[in-house]
């Protein structure tokens, strides 16, 4: 097989060639073998058991049964259905070889064998074919271990597993079938479905199919609801997941088999205060499965507004709020984290339903006759409680029941009655039969004497949903008066007064052990929750503006706390829109109060500059750039949920955070506060720029030289003064021109470039003004003339470069020429080199060929002489012989014969 050949390569680079890990390969080699070729039935099986053994106590032995196991162990499984022993014993051999070991973890680079496996074995589809297959044996032993290989193959390969599932006809119906069979079975095959389902929306549909939802509430019910163990658990996340972002499938639920089954797992049975950690996540489980109900489906589905609000009618006609006002408000016992999220749903229940918030309205709870109206018992508990994760889910019940409910608001408005002097300071054991604004004004009041704001910013919180976009509400808040703690201090003082100096009090107050608010994280949101009152109830409200600029010292402690670098960036932003809704919503004439008096003030006091930057600072923080549209919930798991049991307050964490981030700050500056505070920036930008745009009204006095001068006529004297007017006419209409783009420029730069105007423009007589102008038109004449003689003397300069550059270019030219000269008279010379070269040449053969025929006329004479001088020995010898009287003719014969049989005698020696 490639992939094991694959494998095998990796094992090498791994554990190397032959030194470590060889042991391993050598010993799990021959078991394999002995399991694939041995002859008895015992030994193959003794081998299996060994195998098992390696691979769930060695990563070597892992990795080696990778290389070379899979197809043995496969075989044994296609081919020896019959032998069950050995089935079994192939199947926990699989589950080993796909666990990884904890306790032989390696560094964080280093090759996992149990996921290699996992990515081997899912590869095929094959092979997941003939695992769902073992799951109709009809042993129990080989039905379970399948489904634990097949709930470890989706651990480490859930894209894959998931797809080869989709692709095997029936495979989803044989995993649901497992849900009918024994109790262990049927977990396993739970668990398997639980992961299966989280992300993979086609399985859940086929999932739905099959009566996931009957056999779910079916095993709930067998279970104890939510008094079951970790099953049930396991059952809710399958519901969940199957009802996450499927409004198709919350539908079907709705109108198959209702909310009925789903609702009576939080009714509390037995015992009502023993709530264990099990019992804590399964109602944590039932709540998450109703607020996916009430969120609807997902943001792309066109019906997914109806869908939901759908779901929310059905459910309070069920009878829901009774159950949630048990577990948040009426159960003393129920953990934190239930409490709150009982109130998140009761908060999402009634948002933008009218016929929900009129059912909460009426709500009343407890027993005849000591009925109390369900709204007081929720704001007890806001006021109370010692869990900021508490508070925070009652101010969000309130938040959701006030939005787009003016009818709301005005109603709980209506009850902000004073109580008498003796019941404003007593303690909250006293408050059973106040009335919801009697008890909202007893929180607003209570925390100077005790030396702590906290209650106090909780009940502003409150009353800025109360008044919130309603002027109504607003004027009615502003006329309560609250009586002095002691006659001596002076009469009545307004409940926004009351506010203002909590909000000093607190950058002051001491902590109960003695130590400053500002270095406790319990009092980080004091100053910002009672800001974000004051803003909502300035906003579009003179009457309130009015109010609270009617004690001088209001003003000007917002001034300090503008430019008071020891508060946090939130702190100085929200003041400074607090002070920008004193100048856009400022109708006051009055001298010291109008809205060109509060400019002069900040520009004075602040600087347009710094003022401009708070914003930025502001908007840049992460308490605004991190705010959510709505609260976002992790899906609870077998991982997570026992950690979110255990949450006992969310505030307990927050010391070591920085301010911005304290989780009440994050709660309480959700996503529309932050847009309302954007737009209310813009506004606030623009009134400054018309502030500075537009003349004010002042009183104006005639300087002595515009009187009529002595023996100076009518005529001439309007003509003097015509001539004044037009010239002062002309002077400030350019003064507001130069004020208007200043203030534009601060407005839109965030005050990043700074301007010696800036403070003379706005407190000064119209004199200085102009008499600053002339000096900086002065000193911007004296800087152009200075411009104008470094431009010239930068001409001049480049004048001289520019002759200089001409001259270099006709050097340049002229050497250019030369050069091209000197390379035609070196291609000339060149050629003539190369003619008088083959010209040599031809001379030089033809002085060796004549000397060469020289030398061989020589030789042939010296030859010829030689020749010559022969013949003439050889007739002087003939004639000697003849007279010596022999026959010269015939001995020349003779010899010549002899020469030739030499020749051949030769020639016989040789052979």
């Amino acid at each position: 097989m490639d992939l094991v050949a694959k494998y095998q390569g990796v094992v090498g680079r791994v554990f190397g060639n032959e030194n470590s890990g060889s042991s391993e390969d050598s010993y799990v080699e021959r078991l394999l073998d002995r399991i694939s070729n041995g002859v008895l039935a015992e030994d193959r099986r003794a081998a299996m058991l060994d195998l098992q053994s390696v691979v769930t106590e060695s990563r070597a032995g892992q990795m080696a049964f990778g290389a070379m196991g899979f197809p043995v162990i496969l075989s044994v499984l296609k081919e020896e259905r019959d032998d069950v022993e050995m089935v079994r014993g192939a199947l926990e051999t699989l589950v080993g070889a796909l666990t990884p070991l904890d306790h032989a973890k390696g560094p964080m680079n280093e090759v996992q064998p149990a996921l290699m496996n996992s990515d081997l074995l899912s590869r095929e589809v094959d092979n997941i074919s003939l695992l769902l297959s073992l799951l109709s044996e009809e042993d129990f032993y080989v039905r379970y271990y399948t489904l634990q290989l097949l709930t470890a193959l989706l651990t480490n390969s859930p894209q894959r597993l998931q797809e080869a599932i989709l692709s095997i006809p029936r495979g989803i119906t044989r995993l649901m079938d497992m849900l009918m069979d024994r109790e262990v079975i049927r977990n396993e095959a739970l668990l398997l479905l639980t992961y299966l389902t989280r992300e993979a929306e086609e399985i859940q549909k086929i999932v739905v199919f099959e009566g996931a939802f009957e056999k779910i509430f079916s095993i709930i019910k067998e279970e104890g609801g939510s008094e079951g163990g970790v099953v049930v658990q396991d059952c809710l996340e399958l519901l969940n997941n199957l009802l996450r972002n499927s409004a198709s499938n919350q539908v079907l639920l709705r109108e198959t088999m209702g909310f009925d089954q789903l609702l009576s797992i939080l009714k509390l049975r037995g015992t009502t205060y023993r709530f264990t950690q099990q019992k804590t996540i399964n109602l944590l489980s039932v709540l998450e499965t109703m607020n996916l109900l009430i969120m609807g489906g997902p943001e792309t589905d066109p019906g997914r507004d109806a869908n939901k609000l759908t779901n929310k009618t059905v459910l309070v006609q069920k009878k829901v709020l009774d159950h949630l006002f048990m577990l948040g408000v009426e159960s003393q016992w129920a953990p934190v984290p239930v409490r709150c999220m009982a109130l998140h749903s009761i908060g999402d229940l009634i948002a933008n339903h009218p016929k929900n918030l009129e059912e909460l309205a009426s709500k009343r709870l407890g027993e005849e006759p000591d009925l109390e109206p369900a709204l007081n018992s929720v704001l007890r508990i806001l006021l109370r409680t010692s869990s900021k994760q508490e508070f925070m889910a009652a101010d969000y019940l309130f938040k959701n029941f006030c939005q787009q409910n003016p009818d709301g608001q005005t109603m709980l408005a209506s009850t902000l009655i004073l109580q008498p002097q003796s019941m404003i300071y007593a303690p909250f054991e006293e408050d059973v039969n106040m009335s919801f604004g009697s008890m909202l004004l007893h929180g607003l009041t209570t925390g100077e004497n005790e030396g702590d704001l906290e209650t106090c910013s909780r009940a502003a919180s409150v009353l800025s949903h109360v008044i919130k976009g309603n002027n109504q509400c607003k004027e009615k808040v502003l006329q309560i008066q609250l009586e002095a703690p002691m006659p001596t201090l002076g009469g009545p003082e307004p409940l926004l007064h009351r506010m203002v100096k909590y909000l000093a009090l607190a950058s002051s107050m001491k902590s109960k052990d003695g130590k400053s608010s500002t270095s406790t994280s319990e009092n980080v949101f004091v100053q910002p929750i009672i800001l974000k009152l004051l803003i909502i109830w300035l906003s579009d409200c003179p009457n309130a503006v009015q109010c609270f600029l009617d004690s001088r010292p209001h003003l000007t402690y917002l001034l300090e706390l503008v430019s008071n670098p020891t508060t946090t960036v939130c702190v100085r932003g929200l003041a400074a829109v607090l002070l920008g809704e004193c100048v856009i919503y400022n109708k006051s004439n009055a001298s010291g109060r109008d809205a060109f008096s509060i400019v002069d003030a900040i520009s004075q006091k602040v600087g347009l500059t710094s003022y401009f930057l708070k914003f930025d600072e502001m908007q840049k923080s992460s308490l605004f750039t991190s705010a959510k549209p709505f609260l976002l919930r992790k899906p609870l798991t077998r991982s997570t949920a026992a950690s979110m049991a255990e949450i006992e307050d969310v505030g307990n964490e927050s010391s070591d955070q920085k301010n911005e981030n304290h989780p009440m700050l994050t709660s309480v500056f959700d996503s529309p506060f932050v847009y309302f505070m954007k737009r209310l920036e813009a506004d606030i930008r623009e009134k400054i720029v018309e502030a500075y745009s537009s003349p004010k009204t002042q009183v104006t006095v005639v300087p002595a030289e515009l009187e009529q001068k002595s023996g100076e006529n009518y005529v001439d004297y309007i003509k003097r003064l015509k001539t004044f007017v037009e010239k002062q006419c002309h002077e400030i209409q350019d003064l507001l021109s130069r004020n208007a783009t200043l203030a534009e420029d601060l407005a839109k730069t965030g005050g990043n470039n700074s301007s010696p105007l800036e403070r003379k423009v706005s407190g000064g007589s119209d004199r200085v003004q102009l008499e600053t102008m002339r000096r900086d038109l002065q000193e911007a004449s004296q800087r152009i003339e200075m411009l104008k003689a470094e431009k010239a003397k930068a001409e001049s300069e480049a004048s001289t470069y520019k002759n200089l550059a001409g001259k270099t270019e006709s050097d340049l030219k002229s050497l250019s020429d030369a050069y091209n000269s000197l390379e035609q008279a070196n291609f000339r010379l060149e050629k003539e080199v190369k003619a008088l070269k083959n010209g040599d040449i031809e001379a030089l053969k033809e002085e060796a060929r004549e000397e060469a025929l020289k030398e061989s006329e020589a030789e042939l004479n010296d030859l010829l002489v030689c020749l010559g001088q022969e013949q003439s020995k050889v007739e002087k010898l003939g004639n000697r012989l003849r007279e010596l009287g022999e026959d010269v003719d015939k001995l020349l014969e003779d010899i010549g014969d002899d020469v030739g049989a030499d020749d051949g005698d030769d020639e016989e020696d040789e052979d």
